[in-house]
């Protein structure tokens, strides 16, 4: 007779709920969820591990360090054969990973072994990445550096956001935790190690990192535009002696800058900015000095002749 696997399951943010439902639906044995308590500062856009694990009777923790002696006496008393790590954000130590009978795995989101370490997602649009995706991967003290279990790919089409790619990634979480867990429970799960070469670590991001930079190409400026929209902070500039978030952007290969200085103009309806190569963005969505303003509000309070950025 098979016996039930037991888990502990660290995890917080979509890709932990959605993984969470996963080993639910697999009849894995969830002992403990440990997760993170939201913190106010933050816009939370996204679903509760929490509110998930208590629909199922499942007790939870949320310990501010979960590498203490008393957490790891409380793991390894419930003797669980995997411990699950799906978008927890504090790292877990040796003492932690040698619990589990049967290893620990974490969900990462990203084509490991590319992009590992922080916010996968933000860093491959900014890089230009045409596609990404989630891999479950054996945990190890070093982040994001275990041998490969299942991963699935996702594309990166060229306007998407960082939000728009967040949702493709969880769903490519769940497809591939779906996809091998049966193999991981019957111990028959195939591990293939990374070659490290093929990719790099990448820090986290602060919002002071949106900053445009205009003497870039339109391309640049419109990855770091849609990697960093809403809910993130968005990309800022400075326009009229006010700050300026530009919220959307799409390409205009079809026009070209009319000078070399970097400006900002609206004009039938549209508003568009000139970077320093030569290319132009249209921009689709901004604020300035905190508001929004349409192309039209734009022109009635400044006019239509263009305007140069003031921290180029």
């Amino acid at each position: 007779m098979t016996t039930t696997p037991r888990a502990i399951i660290f995890a917080y943010h979509n890709v932990g709920v959605r993984c969470l439902s996963v080993l639910l639906a697999h009849g894995v044995d969830v002992s403990l969820v440990v997760t993170h308590t939201d913190n106010p500062s933050e816009t939370i856009w996204f679903d509760s591990v929490a509110e998930l694990a208590a629909r199922h009777d499942i007790p939870v923790i949320t310990p501010e360090d979960p590498n203490t002696p008393e957490i790891v006496a409380q793991i390894r008393a419930l003797q669980p054969d995997f411990l699950f790590s799906f978008y927890y954000r504090n790292m877990l130590k040796k003492d932690i990973l040698d619990i589990p009978a049967r290893g620990a795995f974490n969900m990462h989101g990203s084509l490991l072994p590319k992009y590992r370490g922080r916010v996968p997602v933000n860093w491959a649009i900014i890089k230009g990445e045409k596609e990404t995706g989630a891999t479950l991967h054996v945990m190890n003290e070093k982040p994001d550096n275990g041998a490969i279990v299942d991963q699935q790919a996702v594309p990166i089409l060229p306007d998407d956001t960082a939000l728009q790619v967040f949702h493709k990634v969880c769903c490519a979480s769940e497809i591939a935790l779906d996809r091998c867990l049966p193999a991981l429970m019957a111990g028959t799960a195939q591990f293939r190690p990374q070659d490290l070469s093929q990719g790099g670590y990448f820090g986290g991001r602060r919002a002071e990192d949106g900053k445009i930079r205009w003497l870039e190409t339109a391309q640049v400026v419109h990855n770091l535009v849609r990697a960093v929209a809403p809910p993130y902070p968005g990309a800022f500039t400075q326009l009229a002696g006010k700050p300026m978030r530009v919220l959307q952007s799409m390409l205009e290969p079809s026009r070209t800058a009319r000078g070399t200085v970097p400006v900002f103009y609206c004009e039938h309806g549209r508003c568009y900015a000139e970077c320093g190569d030569g290319t132009v963005l249209r921009v689709l969505a901004f604020e300035w000095d905190a508001q929004a303003l349409s192309a039209d509000e734009f022109t009635a309070r400044f006019g239509s002749e263009p305007r140069p950025f003031e921290d180029f």
